[in-house]
């Protein structure tokens, strides 16, 4: 074994790691057999070993601590429809504008009830009212014991709006 091998073999036993040696380098300074480790934590270039450690509290809330307040929330989605859209005339770009503006509005304003561990998820529809029939539906996977949604529609003469809320349990 050659000079540089012999103190690269001494140096990677004092660190613990011998992963760099080939196997026939760390039989002749070991006398073992072969061992193979990886380790990056004992790389000369790593500084880690001086942080401290993280300490992380367990939660192991399966539930809710409070149900999602479903009728607050239509009373949100309500307020606002009707605050945006009480004398708008359906354009489609103002409406393609105006859905994205008040999806916002109404999240902004059921985030205000803070709402622990829910996320929120928001959906405006704003449609051309020509006394047309309109059926949608929605379908999601979820735990239906904790998750739940609120909607509303608005109409005028010029058109429509549907709002569905979810909330969505987040452990």
């Amino acid at each position: 074994m050659t000079d540089a091998q012999s103190k690269a073999a001494r140096l990677l036993r004092k660190q613990g790691s011998v992963s760099s040696l080939s196997s026939s380098d760390v039989y002749k300074v070991h006398k073992v057999g072969s061992m193979s480790t990886v380790s990056f934590m004992d790389d000369p270039g790593h500084d880690d070993h001086f942080r401290p450690a993280m300490k992380f509290e367990n939660s192991y809330q399966m539930t809710p601590g409070r149900k999602f307040p479903s009728g607050k929330v239509k009373n949100i989605i309500k307020d606002v429809l009707e605050g945006y859209l009480a004398e708008e005339k359906y354009e489609p770009e103002l409406c393609k504008q105006m859905s994205k503006t008040i999806s916002e509005v109404i999240k902004a304003r059921v985030k205000e009830l803070m709402i622990p561990r829910f996320k929120i998820i928001c959906i405006v529809d704003i449609g051309q009212s020509n006394n047309q029939a309109l059926l949608m539906g929605s379908r999601c996977l979820w735990d239906s014991a904790n998750d739940t949604y609120s909607s509303a529609e608005f109409r005028n003469n010029s058109l429509f709006a549907i709002a569905q809320v979810y909330g969505v349990y987040y452990e």
